[in-house]
């Protein structure tokens, strides 16, 4: 086998090769002999067809399978004795492939770019600081209480909260636009499920009351027609009421599941979840500041097949998300480019994580992926059986060796990074948008 490499662009390599003509026919000769024993021919009997029948037949598809499977392993052969590392699939081109002559061909591919890491220690981390406290828990338990609350209609003034039952008829420069008017409206008070200003200005009314209110729409309204325009609308408030949270006792916590200890096994219960998920919430944002700081301090040539290949990920996981709410008949093919940033940025984060992995030789720490394993099980009514799933699923597990060895390598990045600590609240980070 003779081999030249050419660097035709980037990270774009093309090798030449050559396998010796003997090398070819004798595989051509051997898979034809095979041939000649096992087909039925009229004419002949089994075993009796002349070669030069058999190489009329199936001599040309014969070779071209034996050159498929030359070229494969002999481009194998080629990289390893070049010592290269492929990015992606190769393209096969041959240039000759002839009884008694050499079969010479092209593979094209991309290789896998030399990182060198720098700027580690220009990382900057602002740590939340930050701990389950007992007025996050009442918050919780208020929350908690909320998701369970029933309705008692008052006649009272309506305030936030409040379930109303309404009509109303919408007009913009006097005339009635789509989806303008409803009867028999439910709106709870303070949800904003209206444009701004109309839930402000029915606040207050009684049931019985009507009213006309105007409000303006926003600029960036989805209809077009409406978009930054005034509108009135009469309103006609049929009934109110006001939302009635349970007791804080045993029966309460059973709807929990928690059947034995009551309010207190509750709030140890609701306590540990909010730890842990906190936890989690603190580790994902000091994550994400190691991997933006270590991108914004490395440039890394990313070969355009892994891109690809991370394209196709993301795609098929976005078709997956959507196959509940549409026909899969119907979906349409995500454009590619709906993804590329995406996947450059995902296949960058993996060449500079894998590049510290391999510098600092980090091996997967079997405690850390019991670890989290045991974490995302604590979550589920029988963490147990959660392991034990973990355990026989090969597949599950590799992930969360993966996930752990990403977490190894974040944190020895943490230890050359500038590190600051800062005083933060649950919701501060739990939501952080007020939302």
């Amino acid at each position: 086998m003779q081999v030249s490499v050419e660097t035709t662009q980037g990270l774009e390599r093309k090798l030449t090769i050559s396998v010796p003509a003997e090398s070819v026919d004798v595989e051509v000769k051997n898979r034809l002999r095979h041939i000649s024993k096992t087909q039925r021919i009229n004419g002949f009997r089994p075993g009796k067809v002349p070669a030069t029948v058999i190489q009329k037949r199936y001599g040309q598809s014969v070779r071209q399978e034996v050159a498929g499977e030359l070229m494969q392993r002999n481009f194998v052969d080629a990289i390893v004795a070049e010592k290269m590392n492929p990015a992606g699939r190769p393209s096969f081109v041959a240039k000759s492939n002839e009884d008694g002559k050499a079969l010479e061909f092209e593979a094209t591919f991309e290789i896998y770019p030399e990182v060198t890491l720098t700027g580690l220690d220009s990382i900057n981390v602002e740590r939340p600081d930050v701990e389950v406290t007992d007025a996050d828990l009442d918050e919780m338990f208020i929350t908690l209480q909320n998701q369970h609350k029933t309705w008692k209609e008052n006649k009272r003034k309506t305030k936030t909260g409040d379930k109303l039952v309404l009509d109303f008829t919408g007009r913009v420069d006097g005339d009635i636009f789509e989806g303008g008017e409803a009867k028999g409206f439910e709106l709870e008070l303070g949800a904003g499920r209206m444009i701004p200003g109309f839930e402000k200005e029915i606040t207050g009314m009684k049931a019985g009351d009507e009213k006309t209110i105007k409000v303006t729409f926003p600029d960036d309204y989805h209809a077009e027609n409406l978009k930054g325009k005034e509108a009135e609308f009469d309103i006609v408030l049929h009934s109110t009421e006001g939302p009635v949270l349970p007791t804080v006792d045993e029966d309460f916590a059973k709807l929990f599941g928690v059947e034995a200890g009551g309010v207190e096994a509750l709030r140890t219960e609701v306590s540990t979840n909010m730890t842990r998920e906190l936890t989690q919430a603190v580790k994902a944002k000091v994550k994400e500041q190691v991997i933006e700081g270590l991108l914004e301090a490395n440039e890394v040539e990313i070969p355009k097949a892994l891109i690809a290949q991370e394209i196709d990920v993301l795609r098929k996981q976005a078709m997956q998300r959507f196959a509940g709410q549409m026909d899969p008949n119907n979906m349409p093919e995500l454009p590619a480019d709906m993804f590329e940033e995406q996947a450059k940025r995902r296949v960058k984060v993996g060449l500079l994580l894998g590049e510290v992995i391999k510098i600092n030789q980090l091996k997967v720490d079997e405690n850390k992926v019991n670890e989290l394993i045991a974490s995302a099980a604590s979550a589920y009514e029988d963490p147990k059986e959660v392991i034990e799933y973990y355990a026989t699923n090969k597949e599950l597990n590799q992930q969360m060796q993966n996930v752990a060895l990403e977490e190894q390598a974040v944190e020895l990045l943490l230890e050359s990074a500038k590190v600051n600590n800062k005083k933060a609240s649950f919701k501060d980070i739990m939501n952080p948008e007020g939302k």
